[in-house]
């Protein structure tokens, strides 16, 4: 049976690629009017020398046009920070590579055996007490203990998700996230700070603990996330135990430095949970408010280049087993995938280079997280 032309494909790459329909008309000789109906016309096929020259300025194969959509994400189950601010051409752009993403996790999915995905879900979140236990009971299910966390990256991927970055993703795109069968989490890069990397994937698995099923981007979704990477971050009873309690009126910013450097959080955040737990007043969360914006500090604060950046590794890990084990290439996963080479090195990223000969299996690689 002959392949039918899915215009739904086409849509994708061409978004995927910051693309508008007139732009797209313009490479290839076309009207608008015209692409805009075979992306959106089941009846409607292009000749086989339009599907090349689309294919060509796609950076896929033609046969990526005819295969069936294999990652749909409806708009309610993305997680976007700043959703009601960010531009609506930003944001399908983002949507874009994030399906084209999906499918590289779904390919890996069904030829790999990557960690199970143990999230605990909470329902009916009212108090900030709520918050509070969801993010111990966290704690508890991935047996973090009560202490500093070393490595965040590492607790998204032994709880069976993805990170990883769209480089050329605006800056309007603060972080994002999606749960559907497989998690994904994207970071945006731009942020030097390793503490803020950490706690935007804190938050980002509170919208999984806490918001299943709910669309987010409000005020309020927001501020449940960020009370639970706060409470994730820094339990309020280690904050009670170990706060560097002010000198009377005065912080104590050489105490905090120190808790930044133990917690890797930082000293904005510090401050803010502070404040959350009554360990300060509002006269003195000001105080320290200002004296970080005095001092240069409201974005990248001193003490961030003395803690390393998180890298992820799970697709990476799961890249390295396929190509010294499955005996795969580069070439032949991107073609499996009906991309072209330089597309596929661009949705893998960093998670794709160097591919090592010698690796470690799936199983010893959760064995040593």
């Amino acid at each position: 049976m002959e392949q039918q032309f899915n215009g739904t494909n086409l849509r994708l790459a061409r978004v995927f690629h910051g693309l508008s329909l007139d732009d797209l008309a313009g490479l290839v000789g076309k009207s608008r009017q015209f692409l805009h109906k075979l992306e959106t016309n089941d009846t409607c096929e292009p000749t086989p020398e339009l599907a090349d020259d689309l294919s060509q300025q796609l950076r896929v194969r033609t046969e990526f046009f005819y295969q069936p959509l294999s990652a749909v994400l409806p708009e309610e189950e993305v997680h976007f920070r700043k959703l009601f601010t960010t531009r609506s051409a930003i944001k399908q752009a983002a949507m874009a590579k994030a399906e084209m993403f999906l499918q590289l996790v779904n390919y890996l999915d069904e030829h790999l055996e990557l960690p199970e995905v143990s999230i605990p879900t909470v329902a009916d979140v009212v108090s900030a007490d709520d918050i509070e236990q969801a993010a111990e009971l966290c704690r508890r299910h991935w047996k973090l203990g009560l202490g500093p966390i070393d490595n965040m990256v590492r607790v998204a991927e032994r709880a069976g998700a993805v990170v990883t970055t769209f480089n050329s993703v605006s800056a309007e795109v603060d972080a994002l996230s999606y749960a559907q069968k497989r998690p994904i989490i994207v970071r945006n890069d731009a942020k030097p700070s390793a503490c803020r990397q950490r706690f935007d994937i804190a938050h980002e698995i509170g919208h999984f603990v806490l918001h299943v099923g709910l669309q987010t981007g409000s005020r309020v979704t927001e501020s449940q996330a960020n009370r639970f990477a706060s409470a994730f971050l820094l339990p309020r009873s280690m904050m009670a135990a170990h706060w560097p309690k002010p000198k009377g009126s005065r912080l104590d910013w050489v105490g905090m430095k120190d808790f930044k450097l133990t917690w890797k959080v930082s000293k904005a955040a510090l401050l803010y949970r502070a404040r959350q737990l009554d360990l300060i007043d509002d006269a003195q969360y000001k105080s320290g408010v200002i004296t970080l914006r005095r001092t240069g500090e409201a974005i990248s604060e001193r003490e961030d280049k003395l803690i390393p950046l998180e890298q992820p590794n799970m697709v990476h890990q799961a890249l390295q087993v396929l190509c010294s084990k499955g005996g795969k290439t580069p070439e032949r996963l991107a073609k499996e995938l009906g991309w072209s080479l330089t597309l596929f090195e661009e949705v893998a990223g960093s998670q794709l280079t160097p591919l090592q000969a010698e690796v470690v299996s799936l199983t010893e690689y959760r064995k040593r997280a």
